[in-house]
């Protein structure tokens, strides 16, 4: 029986070759981004999947976080007699944390998940072998058409549940809280500076990239059957989460400097 020091070592080994291999994996992706041949057709495909796709439960999801996001905001403002900062409130965190990070996990919940499923049941089947055979290479077929899609439309799904969010907020406050509607708009419109719409535009940028990787390298490092295709579909939504909200930390501390810098 192995003791308990051995497998902590053997533990240890095994996530450090599979961060090796996942860091592997995006520079493969990232060195042939722009090699040919350029499959433009299944690009387009998966962005209508990921992008249409995710469309309907970011509208849902992004209507009833703003709408609860001004409940909760204005009854604090009221107490202190201030509710009229509940749009600049609700825009700034809508535009720079809560739209970007809570769209991010909605597409990771059901695109990592897809991709590791997809491309899980293509290994598992043998397709991916025969696809080396006939000498495509799985990264430029398989990987970066999902990689593109992802990374593109992300950002067009954060800008529309930003949107969206603030038509429930504005829903809110106008009929449920009886805030002045013309100035929950005014307000959220002149507290979003130019840096604020950095850091919403910049961060789905890098998630839609550690989404889709994140689901590819799931995917093809899928093993034991149908059985692992289930596991690694759960893993993928695992990793891709916590590695959202990990590298949020990372990308709004680097962002707020950046601004802090440029004076934005």
């Amino acid at each position: 029986m192995a003791s308990p020091v051995s497998l902590l070592n053997d533990l240890i080994k095994d996530k450090i070759f599979a961060v090796q291999e996942f860091a592997l994996l995006g520079w493969q992706a990232l060195r042939k981004l722009l090699a040919r041949p350029r499959y433009v057709a299944d690009t387009l495909e998966q962005m209508d999947l990921i992008g249409v796709g995710s469309l309907p439960i970011v509208v849902l999801a992004s209507l009833f976080i703003g709408a609860v996001l001004v409940l909760q905001i204005a009854d604090q403002f009221v107490r202190f007699g201030s509710p009229g900062l509940t749009g600049d409130v609700v825009a700034i965190g809508l535009v720079t944390e809560i739209g970007p990070v809570i769209i991010a996990l909605l597409v990771a919940g059901r695109v990592s998940s897809g991709i590791a499923s997809e491309l899980g049941s293509m290994l598992v089947s043998e397709q991916i072998d025969a696809m080396r055979a006939l000498g495509t290479d799985p990264v430029k077929k398989l990987v970066i058409p999902r990689l593109v899609a992802t990374i593109l439309t992300l950002p067009l799904l954060t800008i529309v549940g930003d949107f969206v969010g603030l038509v429930g907020g504005y829903l809110v406050a106008g009929f449920v809280v009886r805030l002045n509607p013309t100035q929950f708009w005014t307000r959220a419109y002149n507290a979003i500076e130019f840096g604020d719409g950095v850091q919403g535009l910049v961060k789905p940028f890098v998630f839609g990239f550690l989404v889709a990787l994140v689901g590819c390298y799931y995917g093809l490092t899928t093993r034991g059957g149908t059985q692992g295709v289930g596991r690694a579909t759960t893993q993928a939504v695992v990793a891709a989460s916590v590695l959202i909200l990990l590298v949020d930390f990372f990308v709004t501390k680097t962002l707020l400097w950046v601004n802090e810098m440029m004076g934005w």
